[in-house]
């Protein structure tokens, strides 16, 4: 597995800048976001995006977009984004609600959604994955994998839900198997506070190894550090690291 930060843990810095500090941590790779660094459709910012990562000998290890698959969005933009950032995963978000708070009728209408871009992306090469996030249709792993059955070509990522046990967390990365795409990494509190990842280093351990072994390229995502500091940062990517050569 490889490494890499999902640029939204540094929104106020520039994408050189996060590309100048991934270097300097030794990851391999960049998530850029598509709410500040590249929007999408903005050609110019993905283009300057792709060469910071470039320069720095970083690979773009997915678009960090936030299509929520609504009536009014259109996600061809965002498959284009994807496209000049040479990416593969496309990371999107099932929806506006929690899936206990969708009709049935609502969670069908995203579901329809979801399928028609993951197969317009896998058209082009690429692979659209979920957020496994609270407040969306993949806020369980009952629902995640419903919305998976539902929409076959798309995908998810997977990071663990605060307040749920290892063993849970275990439970859902066995059952989703091969179709999870990227990690998002961190280590939280049980009031979702931040914490250096070094201290969370037994459950992850734990997780990459429960992590599909199947040969596809995934990335462990650094995403959010303990006061957004750069030391802090730079640590629990050191953390990472070991982490992975270790597991």
């Amino acid at each position: 597995m490889k490494t890499s930060v999902a640029s939204v843990t540094f929104r106020k810095k520039s994408v050189a800048e996060i590309a100048s500090l991934a270097r300097r941590a030794g990851l391999d790779a960049v998530e850029w976001g598509g709410d500040v660094h590249v929007p999408p459709g903005d050609e110019a910012a993905a283009r300057l995006a792709l060469a910071a990562a470039r320069e720095n000998g970083l690979a773009v290890s997915a678009y960090g977009s936030y299509y929520r698959a609504g009536a009014e969005e259109a996600f061809e933009p965002v498959l284009q984004t994807a496209l000049l950032l040479g990416c593969r995963v496309i990371r999107v978000w099932a929806g506006r609600q929690a899936s206990a708070a969708c009709t049935a009728d609502e969670r069908a209408a995203i579901a329809v959604r979801l399928a028609a871009a993951a197969r317009l992306a896998a058209q082009a090469g690429c692979v659209v994955a979920t957020e496994y996030h609270a407040n969306t249709l993949t806020d369980t792993l009952a629902s995640a994998l419903s919305l998976l059955e539902e929409a076959p070509d798309l995908r998810t990522l997977w990071q663990p839900p605060v307040g749920l046990t290892v063993a849970e967390n275990l439970g859902a990365l066995r059952a989703l198997g091969t179709k999870m795409e990227n990690l998002h990494v961190y280590h939280r509190d049980g009031g979702g506070a931040c914490r250096p990842l070094a201290e969370g280093g037994a459950d992850w351990r734990a997780y990459f190894a429960a992590a599909p072994q199947d040969g596809a390229r995934r990335y462990a995502t650094l995403e959010f550090v303990l006061n957004d500091s750069e030391e802090q940062f730079l640590q629990d990517a050191a953390a990472l690291r070991e982490l992975l050569r270790n597991t």
